[in-house]
């Protein structure tokens, strides 16, 4: 149809308002292509452990996944919006064209294809006025009926998506996330109706629409136009979608093929502040720093799978993920590994596990500097366990061979309880570096950032103590926030000239904390310090 132009100030079909369909259509096209692959996460953790065809800077971007994934999703309901709005006028338009009365150029447009051996512009082909007949076309053609499914879908998926129903409502965002099967069936199929035509090659060599829309009553007619012909445009969108549909597809056989394998829970310890250690063992399993697996329970829930970070070393002979109890999926993982008892519970009473990874990320460079900061908040310490963990293993052998020379480990909880599962592995590694002489190794600050009265007046009683009261370490643990401008001058003094890896597992405040002082901080001459700031995401 686009190739009809408005005139004499009537708007026919679809003027201008088809552009504003067709261009988000073809924005559409091109986002639904990217959505999900960021999301092949099989695919980034094999592009991300390839040295071959991922360097440093590439790994970076690979880290920001879901990142560029919501991006992409905004960007989808953005050209959704715009192409349904602009579609409304359209129908609208049609639907009016069709029950035109005669002598208009509309009118005249409208009522071809009603005699034999004519094609048609106007896919509207009933005699029903507005408003019944926008409806008409909304649920009984297959292009309305799509667009109204695939446009609910969209809605669903992103309202579900906020960040208050994924941490207090997970179970709504993962059910309703799966809606995007629906979503893309029904994107597939959304042109097969060919509603948008256009005048055919051959008709435009002997039916000029800027000559012949002068004359239209005349056409057909022996020495003047003859009547056009029009044909339906083949929908698209397949051919952009198939492939990371397929790669996607894919990527759930890889992981109902993992899921399958045989994982065995070989101990349970509980640790304060509502957090449970699992060990586990699974044949062929290949870790390395700061990964993350996605977990799934079927005594749980069938379906759900819920990623965790790694905390354990690659040096271990069994994988471990900490467990914060903070909702019903974890709470329901807290009563099936029999944690809710008092007596001891058996190795086959514990529940099945199924495990798909590991998966690399923002963690795994690590080693691939010579200073690092790592900051944690609270649970979020676990990817640095496993750096710390691995440290340690790497002194009691061998560590000439260590590109790292200095960590600058932070550490922010709420709560005192927080610190008791993980001070045992600072006191060994302390213990560690003091026997090897080399204690400046590692710089570690804990940070209390909230206490009541009765706390602070015991910790004051306490203070003087060789190690501190509710670590046991000998850095005693500061109390508030850590003055982050300070700390990275400091370090920067410390280090000139050098690349420092800023590393995080924490809340999107802190995040965006670090990353703007690892750019403040960081000198414009490239021989001068830079801070290469570095979160986890999941």
């Amino acid at each position: 149809m686009g190739n009809w132009v408005e005139n004499e100030g009537l708007s026919i079909f679809v003027v201008r308002a088809l552009a504003l369909a067709r261009a988000p259509a073809a924005c559409l096209n091109f986002n639904c292509m990217l959505i999900l692959l960021p999301v092949c996460r099989n695919l980034l953790s094999f592009l991300r452990g390839s040295s071959a065809c991922c360097s440093t800077r590439v790994r970076r971007q690979l880290d920001r996944n879901l990142t560029f994934h919501k991006m992409v999703a905004w960007m989808i309901a953005l050209h959704t919006a715009i192409h349904t709005i602009a579609h409304l006028f359209n129908v609208e338009w049609s639907v009016h064209a069709r029950v035109e009365e005669e002598g208009t150029l509309a009118a005249m447009l409208s009522r071809l294809g009603d005699s034999p051996n004519e094609s048609y512009i106007n896919f509207y082909r009933e005699t029903v006025p507005n408003p019944v007949g926008g409806l008409y076309v909304a649920f009984t053609y297959l292009a309305g009926l799509t667009g109204v499914i695939i446009t609910l879908a969209l809605i669903l998926i992103i309202t579900s998506s906020t960040k208050i129903i994924r941490r207090s409502y997970f179970e709504v965002f993962w059910y309703t996330h799966h809606l995007f099967v629906i979503f893309f069936i029904g994107l597939v199929i959304h042109g097969a109706g060919r509603i948008v035509r256009g005048q055919t090659a051959l008709s435009l060599a002997e039916h000029i629409p800027e000559i012949c829309s002068k004359n239209f009553t005349d056409w057909g007619k022996k020495g003047a136009c003859p009547v056009p012909r029009f044909a339906g445009n083949p929908p698209m969108t397949w051919k952009w979608v198939v492939g990371p549909m397929f790669l996607y597809l894919c990527e759930r056989l890889v992981r109902f093929w993992r899921s399958q394998q045989k994982v065995v829970i070989t101990k349970v310890v509980i640790h304060p502040f509502k957090t449970i250690e699992l060990q586990m063992m699974k044949k062929g399993f290949k870790m390395e720093v700061g990964q993350y697996i996605f977990v799934k329970c079927p005594a749980v829930s069938k379906l759900e799978w819920h990623p965790f970070t790694l905390t354990s070393a690659p040096e271990e002979d069994y994988f471990s993920i900490h467990v914060r109890i903070v909702g019903d999926w974890t709470e329901g993982l807290f009563n099936a590994c029999g944690c809710d008892k008092q007596e001891f519970q058996e190795a086959w009473k514990l529940p099945k596990i199924a495990v798909d990874g590991p998966f690399g990320t923002a963690s795994e460079d690590v080693f691939s500097y010579e200073t690092v900061m790592l900051v944690g908040a609270g649970i979020g310490v676990t990817p640095f366990a496993s750096v710390l963990k691995s440290v340690w293993y790497k002194y009691c052998h061998d560590a000439t061979n260590l590109k790292l020379k200095k960590i600058y480990f932070y550490w922010l909880c709420r709560d005192t309880h927080a610190f008791e599962w993980f001070a045992d592995l600072l006191q060994s590694l302390e213990t560690q570096m003091q026997e090897r002489n080399n204690a400046e190794f590692l710089s570690y600050n804990i940070y209390l950032t909230g206490w009541d009265e009765t706390q602070a007046t015991h910790f004051v009683m306490h203070h003087e103590e060789e190690k501190d009261v509710i670590t046991g370490l000998k850095q005693k643990t500061l109390y508030g926030r850590p003055n982050w401008e300070n700390e990275f001058k400091t370090i920067a003094r410390q280090h000139p000239g050098s690349r420092i890896g800023v590393f995080l597992c924490g809340p999107e405040g802190l995040a965006d904390t670090l990353n703007k002082q690892s750019i403040s901080n960081s000198e414009a001459d490239p021989r001068g310090v830079h801070f290469i700031f570095n979160k986890e995401n999941f």
